[in-house]
């Protein structure tokens, strides 16, 4: 399939020890036959295929010179048919508001709003089943720092994504 045509995704990357432990969550408690990405964190769910040159240039120009954003698991969020953890990261935010002000135009009605950051972990079972994990997962929960490492883009292909490149922050 050709992915030229494809709307484009942006997302956080996490360090590869958080990568690690949210993937493993989404693994066991997603179901499995809808688990076609690893653990992310989208900043964008929607920019024009026909933007990338521009949408590449900010993601360039955004990570070249900015430190890792300060990001912490701030606590568990019920989705109603999932669960996820929502992330705390003023300066995440900041930097997404920033792009979303470069790309002003370019943006589908949902990335217009100022985003929940967070990780899903689990996602379209029973509303029955997402409480039972939150219930067992907010035994165990403590904030917690979290490592994020770039920006990444990623070409959405009808389901699964196929990427376009990693910027890690060099700031």
């Amino acid at each position: 399939m050709i992915a030229e045509n494809k709307p484009v995704i942006m997302t956080a990357e996490m360090g590869k020890q958080d990568l690690a432990w949210a993937d493993a969550l989404r693994r066991k408690y997603y179901p499995a036959e809808r688990n076609v990405l690893p653990a992310h964190i989208t900043l964008f769910h929607h920019l024009p295929p026909q933007a990338l040159d521009e949408i590449k240039q900010a993601v360039k120009d955004m990570t070249r010179y900015i430190a890792p954003p300060v990001t912490s698991l701030q606590r568990l969020i019920h989705l109603g048919s999932g669960v996820a953890y929502q992330l705390h990261s003023p300066d995440l935010l900041a930097m997404r508001m920033e792009l979303a002000d470069r790309f002003h135009g370019l943006l589908v009605a949902q990335d217009q709003q100022t985003p929940r950051l967070h990780v899903t972990v689990q996602n379209k079972v029973s509303a029955k089943e997402a409480k039972a994990l939150m219930t067992k997962l907010s035994l165990e929960f403590e904030p917690r720092p979290l490592q994020i490492k770039g920006l990444a883009l990623h070409h959405y292909m009808d389901g699964p994504w196929q990427s376009i490149g990693e910027w890690p922050f060099r700031g």
